[in-house]
């Protein structure tokens, strides 16, 4: 069997001689400070990587056009928009081979309901988060809105994004329930008029053959209310496992001959899939495809044999990341064996254990690797084959995007960055990257084991690494994240690497993807920093 040997080697002191000079340590010695031998070499980790054992193949890496796109997308400037798009699409590298983007494989676009031409009287409090519908009240369809996320789903194509997946929050507004693209009243039941269902499919089905959409996700978020009385922030509707199934059939139906298939769940939290079915609007895995459940949709040629779910709210404490995880995996694996796992929101949500808030904004490294953290665990513990953030772009003082927009003088001021701005990367963006630009569709996740230390409680706090291979290319792509202040080293031991070197892509306090060239027998992985390494194995 085929392995790659990893040795992590801890910091070696300046000056290890321990000769005659005269030292700042007792005795005269170099190496002896505070009563500690900073020449000693420390305990030495081997981490191996079996080629062989494959686990999940990779889809994509993926974010959203909510709810900042439609202004963006706009703009006169095209220079800044393009900034942005190359930032989430670009696969080009700057001269020093360093990527200009984080080459996202993924695209999400929000299918409005309708609430933007409602104006103050949608009741949705920002005017952001307020949507346009292209179906009209009388039937037609106007094909000429939301430019602004067309400008972005064309830029996105041409910089080469392999899939596209649009996604509804809300029936429109010309049949929903209470004329409005959320739900105020509390239930549980979707915000939609008697009889209506088969008209949001045929909308559903027409956006998504008209932009042929490679993936639709029908409803998301069911769990939760939208709304609070008579206003809300967002389009929403909850809705029960059975009108989930319901619309994805009529749905389904309507895409037959198509490519487009429909991806459902979308949960609010990834334990609505495996449990929590209080109300009908969990335990989705087995309600969906199980085929002894009565919502079983696995076997509807346009519904893939996918389930999706958000990680909010489940990333801390460590224990709770490993076992909500690893309870999904279970089952997921359970219900069917060749059922994938989509993780398809996530982003820096409120109070996360008192260590990380979505408010303020914060871009520095410890939210890139907090990012990076539990994009690890959703790869390795969840196993997942598609992983995508939410908001891609936003000029909120808040910590959920990956690109920031400031006003054209450099301020947090919402309102006037409709026309123009200043565009902002973010840790979280290059965090991301290590992954997204380097971990390409098609390529296989391989076991990983760290000796001395198969917990994944203490690979949490310690170095967390996963590695993918292109068995057509014969390409490893490993990624490590060091969430501790102090550098390691990593040596490649048990295979031969094509001129025994590796390009490395480093993103830490000062670093972007920043790339450079690393031997293969030394490899520095510097304090608090996501590293990923590729190279050609025989």
């Amino acid at each position: 069997m085929k392995t790659l040997s990893i040795i992590g080697f801890a910091f070696f002191a300046a000056f290890c001689g321990k000769g005659s000079n005269p030292g700042p340590g007792p005795g005269g010695s170099s190496c002896i400070y505070l009563g500690r031998d900073t020449c000693a070499q420390k305990a030495v980790q081997k981490v191996t990587i079996l080629l062989q054992n494959t686990r999940q193949t990779i889809h994509s890496f993926g974010a959203s056009d909510c709810w900042t796109t439609k202004y963006i997308g706009t703009w006169g400037n095209t220079g800044k928009k393009n900034q942005v798009a190359d930032y989430l699409f670009s696969m080009d590298t700057a001269t020093d081979g360093s990527p200009k983007g984080i080459g996202l494989s993924l695209w999400r676009f929000n299918i409005g309901a309708g609430s933007r031409e409602q104006g103050v009287n949608s009741n949705i409090t920002d005017e952001w988060r307020r949507e346009e519908c292209f179906l009209n009240a009388d039937g037609s369809y106007d094909w000429s809105k939301s430019q602004g996320q067309q400008w972005f789903l064309q830029a996105a194509k041409q910089r080469g994004v392999k899939y596209t997946l649009g996604f509804s929050l809300s029936a429109p507004v010309h049949f929903s329930l209470n004329g409005k693209a959320f739900n105020g009243s509390g239930g549980t039941m979707m915000n939609i008029q008697a009889g209506k269902m088969d008209t949001y499919a045929d909308f559903l089905a027409n956006v998504t053959k008209h932009f042929g959409f490679d993936y639709l996700s029908p409803v998301n978020e069911p769990q939760w209310a939208w709304g609070n009385g008579n206003t809300a922030n967002q389009e929403g509707t909850q809705a029960t496992n059975d009108q989930v199934a319901e619309l994805s059939r009529l749905t389904a139906q309507k895409l037959a001959g198509t490519n487009s298939r429909i991806v459902v769940g979308e949960a609010g939290t990834l334990e609505f899939l495996y449990g929590k079915n209080t109300d009908n609007r969990g335990d989705q895995i087995t309600q969906f495809f199980s085929p002894s459940a009565p919502y079983y949709l696995g076997d509807l040629p346009n519904v893939a044999k996918i389930i999706s779910g958000h990680s909010y709210f489940t990333t801390c404490p460590d224990n709770t990341l490993i076992n909500t995880r690893t309870q999904l995996l279970n089952k997921a694996r359970q219900v069917d064996a060749n059922l994938e796992l989509w993780q398809t929101e996530f982003g820096i949500l409120g109070d996360i254990c008192g260590q990380y808030n979505g408010s303020p904004r914060n871009t520095g490294i410890e939210y890139g690797l907090y990012v990076a953290k539990v994009l690890h665990h959703d790869l390795v513990i969840a196993g997942v084959t598609s992983w995508q953030w939410w908001l891609a772009v936003s000029p909120y003082n808040y910590s959920d995007a990956l690109v920031y927009i400031n006003d054209a003088s450099g301020q947090m001021n919402v309102p006037n960055c409709k026309t123009d701005g200043i565009v902002l990367d973010s840790k979280q963006l290059w965090a991301f990257g290590n992954f997204a630009r380097f971990i390409r569709p098609g390529m296989k996740r391989v076991e990983t084991s760290i000796e001395g230390n198969n917990d994944p409680a203490i690979a949490a706090g310690t170095l967390m690494i996963s590695a993918y291979k292109n068995e057509t290319t014969k390409q490893l792509v490993a990624v490590l994240v060091n969430p501790e202040n102090k550098e390691k080293y990593i040596q490649l031991n048990g295979i031969t690497i094509a001129g025994n070197k590796l390009d490395q892509y480093t993103t830490d306090a000062s670093s972007n993807c920043k790339r450079s060239v690393a031997d293969a027998n030394r490899i520095v992985i510097p304090a608090k920093s996501v590293v990923t390494v590729s190279g050609q194995y025989p």
